[in-house]
């Protein structure tokens, strides 16, 4: 039941993941299906918070390590910008909500908008970052995959490093850092880009803040386990 329930949370993480992608592609899909997208989106969020009630109600137990800090703070903000991004594209809504009677606040829920999707962009890659061990795990396990060997592990840290540089590059080149900080009012959008070179460099892009939160995690674990074992050490001599 419990590995039932685990890869439920997968295929529900993955097809927000989907939508993610899909929401950021607004100029290709135009607005009505992105409207459509980000209502299976909310959906989705629902079911993803129904299905985490146990980490939920656990929240306030126990001791906060740095990594379960980085982690409850990551889940914090997810909420806020996810919510930010409902209640503003609600407001602007020309399909989907457009039976709603909300009048005015149109430009402040574009900027609102606008800052929100960016910033669940970029939370939500980070957030699927310190679940990247739990999700390779699974991926393994389901796929029947050989134990990893270092050969192949080294492969594949070169494939995400080579992944997160040019993560780095298409960040600087669709400006994200000007929406993120609302230095414009405006998103840029190149029509001549072929579509999928636009979804690589998003997908490049999502990479980029996985790599980095998942091997920022790594460092922060192994840095505590470093200082316990020093801590343990030192305990050791002060009795001896």
């Amino acid at each position: 039941m419990g590995n039932r329930k685990l890869i439920l949370r997968m295929m529900v993480d993955l097809l927000m993941t989907v939508c993610l992608l899909g929401l950021m592609s607004f100029m290709l899909t135009g607005q009505q299906y992105h409207e459509w997208i980000g209502a299976a989106t909310l959906i989705l969020f629902i079911i993803h918070h129904i299905l985490n009630l146990s980490w939920i109600r656990q929240s306030g137990r126990g001791c906060y390590s740095p990594y379960r800090v980085l982690q409850s703070l990551l889940v914090v903000l997810v909420f806020l910008a996810t919510l930010g991004c409902m209640v503003s594209g609600i407001v602007m809504s020309q399909y989907v909500f457009a039976f709603l009677p909300i009048q005015g606040g149109m430009s402040l829920a574009r900027l609102a908008h606008m800052v929100c999707v960016y910033w669940s962009f970029i939370l939500m890659s980070l957030h699927l970052g310190l679940h990247w061990n739990m999700i390779l795990g699974v991926v393994r396990k389901v796929a029947g995959a050989p134990a990893p060997s270092a050969m192949r592990t080294l492969i594949f840290r070169l494939m995400a490093a080579a992944v997160a540089a040019y993560g780095i590059y298409a960040f600087v080149k669709h400006r994200l850092v000007d929406y993120l900080f609302l230095r414009t009012m405006f998103v840029f959008f190149d029509y001549e880009q072929p579509p999928l070179q636009f979804l690589a460099e998003y997908l490049a892009m999502m990479g980029l803040w996985i790599f980095l939160a998942h091997y920022g995690s790594k460092l922060l674990k192994r840095k505590r386990a470093v200082s316990r074992s020093h801590i343990n050490l030192w305990t050791q001599e002060e009795s001896s």
